[in-house]
């Protein structure tokens, strides 16, 4: 499995966070990350999975699924180790910011 460069995780990282305050914001690149992470149902596309976030919060489901996307089953090693410990990363990075953002929304 190939890498993410830099830029595209960044590109992620950017959407998913947009989308959790307008799920219209979602765009394919922030959608195929979303959908191959566990936990979340599948949808027949990114308008299917747009809809269904417009009733429901996008936020609560990526906090909800948390630990089962630390892939810690894979370790340093293992085929494909790279590629889980990055998408676990990302993933983390997200849910860090969401969880700062709700702590501070009152400020």
């Amino acid at each position: 499995m190939n890498l993410l460069t830099t830029r595209q995780e960044t590109l992620i990282y950017n959407n998913v966070i947009r989308a959790c305050e307008k799920i219209e914001s979602l765009n394919n690149t922030g959608y195929k990350y979303l959908n191959l992470c566990s936990g979340f149902i599948a949808h027949f596309n990114l308008y299917g999975f747009r809809d269904y976030y417009s009733r429901n919060s996008l936020v609560h489901d990526i906090l909800r699924n948390e630990n089962a996307n630390k892939w810690q089953n894979f370790r340093p090693g293992d085929r494909d180790y790279e590629y889980y410990r990055q998408k676990a990363d990302i993933y983390a990075r997200i849910c860090r910011t969401l969880t700062y953002n709700m702590r501070h929304e009152n400020d």
